[in-house]
């Protein structure tokens, strides 16, 4: 399990890295400088500038990175490695230039192909979900900064403890992706009424969906569509940590990662 003084620093990271990406954010004559990458998905100043504050901060600890944004190391090598971070300095790169503020910071601590340990920062709402397997998952509100006195003890009393026995909506909620609600998400989404009286359905950006299942807005996240292991891996500890299951959706087997190939297979999360 992650020592918990590296997990408050993964925290300081997250914050310290959405106050420069709202730096950009606010400022109305910044130049996102929008670049495409191979796969046509954007990239900004505010990206990179997250990306170098990150790893800056995480080099302070053992364990080797696997960023969206840094330089991918060889399977051979990333093998080899029983423990990791795996970061997306912002999440949702789309939600940031279409400026509706659903945009994450996300940071996780993986052991051995599991995340133990997630971080996600909401810059434009400055709120923080963070959690551990054997500590439980929480969310702060108005964070700004951090507890003076550097303590995870310090920063768990300013925060709501997530369970699976929240339940903060009414109805059986799916929560699907803006972008994505394609055939088989429908699909899913029609089996659910078979079986749940008032079925609705709710929409956010980057790695909201899996914080709207842990804190209790949501029952299930259906994502039948490509995803990164960094869009998933601080989410899924954080789910995982309230008491939520991130399962593959072929054969309910839970998402492992620092896999040789990078992408998530279809996968499903749920209370």
């Amino acid at each position: 399990m992650v020592n918990k003084s590296f997990l408050y620093t993964a925290i300081r990271a997250s914050i310290d890295a959405g106050a420069e990406i709202m730096k950009i954010y606010d400022d109305p004559e910044a130049d996102f400088e929008i670049e495409r990458k191979a796969d046509n998905s954007p990239l900004t100043i505010a990206d990179r500038k997250a990306n170098m504050i990150i790893a800056d901060m995480l080099r302070q600890t053992p364990y080797p990175i696997l960023s969206e944004e840094g330089a991918h190391a060889p399977y051979d090598a990333r093998r080899k490695w029983k423990e990791l971070w795996i970061v997306d300095p912002l999440d949702g790169t789309k939600e940031f230039i279409k400026r509706n503020g659903e945009f994450t910071v996300n940071i996780a601590y993986v052991n051995e192909g599991r995340p133990e340990a997630g971080v996600i920062y909401i810059p434009a709402r400055h709120e923080l979900y963070f959690g551990c397997t054997d500590d439980g998952a929480y969310k702060a509100t108005d964070i700004f900064s951090l507890p003076a006195d550097g303590s995870m003890e310090s920063l768990k009393a300013t925060a709501v403890r997530l369970s699976p026995d929240d339940n903060r909506h009414e109805g059986f909620v799916v929560v699907a992706s803006r972008s994505h609600l394609n055939a088989e998400t429908q699909a899913f989404i029609d089996e659910m009424k078979k079986t749940h009286n008032d079925v609705k359905t709710a929409s956010r950006g980057s790695s909201l969906k899996l914080c709207l299942v842990a804190e209790g807005c949501a029952d299930v996240y259906p994502r039948f569509a490509p995803t990164m292991e960094w869009d998933t891996a601080a989410g899924h500890a954080i789910a995982a940590a309230a008491g939520c299951e991130v399962v593959k959706a072929d054969d309910g087997m839970p998402l492992t990662y620092n896999k040789a190939d990078l992408h998530n297979p279809w996968f499903i999360v749920k209370r």
